[in-house]
């Protein structure tokens, strides 16, 4: 989004935390496609204790703070999830007498009271963090529709509130047919075999011991069918024990670290299945997955197991399945149909592009996000 700004005129600053950096623990900047981004060393990682994440929050809000201070600007963009980020950037709009735009990712702080990550006394401060940023804010992006309702809900103004949901890098992933063939010709255990693939964080909320206990139950049913999970996270470990305790690890379910976002597209080329998965938590419904959209932009069919606007989206327009997210068995019948039914998967390929091209391409959604942006500093300055 900031590469469209800056190719659109406007002059844009990112700052940013660097969650792995040993060589420095001062603040450093780089120049990334015309993109001023100022980077603070912060350790995180998502198999981090939630005390000690919210601890990286804080030590990133106070610095980014200070560091803000120093910039004119006419706009500042804040991008949560945490809450914390909108504290920084609420300094900076005060002391530049500017407005401020909040992205909510993720409804905070209602996802971490749902899983238990924060209860007692910090609720009602992580409730009040919610109700500062949206006040403060001059308009508010929302990811999803449900997320627009959750915003709304605490009294905030419908109309200042606009959906841009995570968007498909059409670009990116459209791949040549040959980049995925070359990914299945690497491993002896795919080859041509029908291949569903994950890719993205093993954390708690995402559930991926569904996807093992999944492969299990396909096992009996078609064991040539491939199972693949693309990613690193708190919950990896877990995930391989209960694959090893089932007997399906490395026979028909395999795991693969983190790799960076530019090798994804030829194994979403390879893939015939793009699963995207949540624990089954109804707060989840109004997230916006990432892996979802990438799907999309491959022109891969998609499979999730949750309920909400993406299940909808995948009823109405046929681009993939919604696996039943408390019935193994029958879950595991639905997937093994559909992945071997040629002509869906094509057809939902299909649907899955049309999707990306027509209403989540990053170029269409970058523009809308400008003109909200441009509207809100003309706003200001009248």
């Amino acid at each position: 989004m900031a590469r469209r700004l800056v190719a659109s005129g406007h002059e844009v600053h990112i700052i940013t935390s660097d969650r792995s950096s040993t060589f420095t623990r001062r603040w450093y900047r780089t120049n990334e496609h015309g993109i001023q981004v100022h980077w603070l060393p912060v350790p995180y990682k998502n198999a981090m204790p939630y005390p000690d994440r919210i601890r990286a929050f804080l030590r990133y809000a106070v610095n980014a703070g200070l560091y803000a201070g120093q910039f004119e600007a006419d706009l500042v963009f804040a991008t949560s999830t945490p809450l914390t980020i909108a504290l920084p950037a609420i300094y900076l709009a005060k002391r530049r007498n500017i407005p401020m735009v909040f992205e909510v990712r993720d409804l905070w702080p209602e996802i971490p009271i749902a899983v238990g990550a924060i209860k007692g006394p910090l609720i009602l401060p992580a409730q009040w963090l919610e109700r500062i940023a949206y006040r403060n804010s001059a308009n508010i992006i929302a990811l999803s529709p449900g997320m627009k309702d959750g915003i709304v809900r605490t009294g905030y103004v419908s109309g200042r509130v606009h959906v841009i949901p995570n968007s498909a890098d059409i670009d990116m992933f459209a791949v040549p047919e040959a980049e995925g063939i070359s990914f299945r010709k690497k491993y002896d255990w795919l080859q041509e075999r029908p291949l569903a693939v994950y890719a993205g964080t093993l954390g708690r909320i995402n559930g991926v011991e569904y996807l093992v206990k999944l492969a299990k139950k396909v096992q009996f049913i078609d064991p040539n069918i491939r199972f693949l999970v693309v990613g690193n996270g708190r919950e990896k470990q877990k995930v391989m024990t209960l694959a090893k305790k089932l007997k399906v690890f490395e026979k028909i379910f395999f795991m693969i670290p983190s790799l960076p976002k530019k090798e994804m597209p030829k194994i979403l080329s390879a893939a015939n299945l793009a699963i995207s998965l949540f624990i089954n938590l109804p707060e989840m419904w109004a997230n916006s997955a990432n892996k979802f959209f990438d799907g999309l932009a491959s022109g891969t069919a998609i499979a999730i197991n949750y309920h909400g606007w993406q299940a909808k989206l995948l009823r109405e327009t046929g681009a993939g399945i919604i696996l039943d997210s408390m019935n193994i068995d029958l879950a595991a019948s639905q997937l093994t149909a559909f992945i071997r039914n040629a002509q869906k998967l094509k057809d939902a390929g299909k649907a899955a592009r049309r999707l990306a091209t027509e209403q989540f391409s990053r170029d269409i959604l970058a523009k809308r996000l400008e003109k909200i942006l441009s509207a809100t500093v003309s706003a200001a300055k009248n």
